[in-house]
């Protein structure tokens, strides 16, 4: 147990999941916000599934995962606007322009 990650993103170790199980942390939601994990760079999707066994081997539920807050992928402003692919306006033809 010791020193073993969960939570790469925020340096969540197995021991802190432990410690906040016995403190009365006993689903997915309430171990997520009382102790980080799933809320880094990759917004759970690499340590959702660690952090779930470990709550079920200390006696936990996690039978419904939170899920990861969207984007799921950096997406571009153009290709929300339908303008990927379009050409992009050449040096003094932009908007305020004279």
């Amino acid at each position: 147990m010791g020193k073993t990650l969960v939570c790469r993103c925020e340096d969540v170790t197995e021991h802190e999941l432990v410690e906040a199980i016995a403190r009365g942390h006993r689903d997915i939601e309430s171990l997520k916000r009382y102790s980080g994990f799933g809320t880094g760079f990759c917004q759970g999707k690499w340590c959702l599934a660690l952090c779930a066994d470990v709550l079920e081997r200390h006696g936990g539920t996690a039978e419904v995962p939170f899920t990861p807050r969207p984007p799921y992928h950096p997406v571009t402003l153009a290709h929300l606007a339908g303008l990927e692919g379009t050409v992009a306006p050449s040096e003094g033809e932009g908007p305020g322009e004279l």
